[in-house]
């Protein structure tokens, strides 16, 4: 077999073998180092994308690598067979981090978010009291939760729901912000709200302020779980631990991925009390590689980077830096801007271009980003990016919004 040297040999072999799932841009990258990567042919690109988050702490970051590296030496997997002297001590770190008595591991996000909706459910069954097969779960429009068929069921996106009925009843869905219309939803059959703080694949959508403040309120009133995924806005992107820390709102489940894995492994986790977490029992909910010795030898390593505080305080410096710059391209064909902390999205003027053909000039140019639902980008630069760095963004965004069509 021939060996692929070029982006082209690259793109066509991943193009014949690989199924369809993805439209990525044409950079084949090969190599990373904190926030900027370098592709087969030697160029080099600013990641401000940053693997939607689990980039937060930069590619190849030489605190988790050499944990990687050491761990790889010793032990990566036991299964939830035997115990291994990794799980414990991180299951206790990442309680003390959220505040929780209790961590359930797993390996995805979205694994994570299913762990969260089978824990709700039980949860309703032996505690709240309702009848088996009883109980709903209100969730947000413009939601995304990943890609299960469970979590597609709930989706309000028509490209991730066609075709794959049919769905998983036990759903009620509101408009994302709208209190009134969750106050209506909540009933006595809900279990929980399941919601992200700020909707990340949605373009960094913010609630308006004071929102989860009155979810919790009404969660509380209800006996109803709320459920947070915080697998993209959790873990200092937002310039706080969590985004609902912004709030001084504590959800009932924190729903974790992406960055607690350091961009190296998978791993996710759900975090809650021993009221909620005791309704899961041996042989009722599992995985093979959840919890597994190498991924949580990372993840400890994250937490301990992430209690200093360093990675918050610097996310909201930089992301004070991208907020100011950016709010100065609105005459060169920005509708909006939003941003919270390292954290933005932009919507585009779609007769000027779409969000695809951006991040296509802005490759061009050495940055690297992604888009979504058509006129939309979404920038989520590592928080090791220099103030340099930052403003280099800003400007091939700059540049790339004025040039000759």
């Amino acid at each position: 077999m021939s060996t692929p040297t070029t982006t082209s040999d690259f793109i066509a072999l991943e193009d014949r073998y690989a199924a369809h799932n993805y439209s990525p841009l044409d950079v084949v990258i090969a190599s990373g180092e904190g926030a900027w990567v370098t592709d087969v042919e030697g160029r080099r690109y600013f990641d401000a994308l940053a693997g939607y988050s689990a980039l937060n702490f930069g590619h190849a970051h030489p605190r988790l690598v050499a944990v990687a590296e050491r761990q790889l030496r010793t032990l990566t997997l036991t299964s939830r067979a035997f115990h291994s002297d990794q799980l414990g001590p991180f299951a206790r770190d990442l309680a003390e981090l959220t505040g929780k008595d209790m961590i359930l591991p797993m390996n995805s996000g979205a694994e994570a978010v299913e762990t969260a909706i089978k824990v709700a459910r039980r949860w309703g069954h032996r505690v709240k009291g309702l009848a088996e097969d009883w109980g709903t779960i209100v969730v947000m429009g413009g939601n995304f939760h990943g890609r299960t068929t469970t979590i597609v069921s709930f989706s309000t996106d028509k490209v991730a729901r066609d075709g794959y009925g049919p769905f998983t009843p036990g759903f009620v869905t509101v408009p994302y912000g709208d209190i009134e219309a969750l106050r209506a939803a909540v009933s006595d059959e809900t279990v929980a709200v399941l919601l992200e703080p700020i909707q990340g694949e949605g373009g960094v959508v913010i609630p308006p302020e004071g929102f989860l403040r009155e979810v919790r309120a009404l969660c509380t009133e209800r006996r109803a779980l709320m459920i947070a995924d915080e697998i993209q806005s959790g873990l200092a992107r937002t310039g706080r631990t969590f985004a609902c820390d912004h709030e001084d709102v504590v959800p009932d489940i924190y729903v974790l991925g992406k960055a607690l894995g350091g961009g190296i492994l998978p791993l996710s986790a759900i975090a809650a009390d021993r009221d909620v977490m005791d309704v899961i029992t041996p042989g009722s909910h599992g995985s093979t590689f959840g919890g597994n010795p190498l991924a949580t030898a990372i993840g400890r390593e994250v937490i301990a980077m992430l209690q200093t505080g360093e990675f918050q305080a610097r996310a909201t410096e930089l992301g004070a830096v991208l907020a100011e710059e950016l709010d100065r391209l609105h005459e060169h064909g920005l509708l909006a801007v939003r941003h919270r902390g390292l954290w933005a999205g932009l919507d585009l003027d779609p007769e000027l271009m779409s969000g695809k053909e951006l991040c296509y000039r802005m490759a061009a140019r050495g940055v690297l980003a992604k888009d979504t639902h058509g006129s939309t980008i979404r920038l989520a630069p590592p928080i090791v990016a220099t103030e340099e760095d930052i403003r280099h963004l800003v400007s091939v965004i700059h540049e790339s919004l004025v040039a000759e069509r």
